[in-house]
């Protein structure tokens, strides 16, 4: 474990080092704007419910945040209580509110991850646009000095796995064939 930890401040402290700049101050603090709370992602679901032909669409990907908030924030965080970076490495001054809770896993990655992985599948332009998103999220928590890198990576397997799992669960309840005739 101590390897890790090492390992994942070492990686921190070569993005606070190397790559600390006014432009990628304003921009991660925008990315952390537009996706706090995962809100962007809910906003996504709920449009897409308006529409007959992406209403299956907005269901799985809701489900797929639903699964992904349940086991990353209301499970994993609790179960491992893993303290945030900026907690550990004191000098570092954060650019944003200090957050509450645990570091382990990120959720903005979790939640983005299982986003993604219902978009690529069902509606790809859109998938390709919230994989970018994705990988931004992922690097604006690493630069924001919030989550570990390893926190960010599970946090990306286990948000895909969620967006897998709400894929396959809809698959065997034929939802996608029962809305569809309505």
């Amino acid at each position: 474990m101590e390897a890790i930890q090492s390992f994942d401040l070492f990686v921190l402290n070569t993005i606070q080092n190397t790559l600390r700049c006014g432009f990628l101050d304003y921009f991660t603090l925008f990315i952390n704007y537009l996706t706090t709370s995962g809100i962007i992602w809910v906003a996504a679901g709920v449009i897409m419910l308006f529409f007959k032909k992406t209403r299956a669409v907005g269901i799985i990907l809701l489900a797929a945040l639903a699964l992904g908030f349940l086991t990353g924030d209301v499970l994993l965080k609790h179960l491992v209580n893993r303290p945030r970076p900026f907690t550990v490495n004191t000098d570092i001054v954060l650019l944003i509110k200090q957050p509450s809770g645990a570091s382990f896993p990120s959720t903005h990655s979790v939640l983005a991850a299982a986003a993604t992985t219902v978009l690529l599948s069902k509606k790809r332009v859109f998938g390709f646009i919230a994989l970018g998103l994705t990988v931004c999220i992922a690097f604006m928590r690493l630069y924001l000095y919030v989550h570990y890198p390893t926190d960010v990576l599970c946090g990306l397997l286990i948000g895909a796995l969620c967006g897998v799992s709400a894929l396959l669960i809809s698959k065997a309840l034929k939802l996608e064939n029962s809305l569809s005739k309505r």
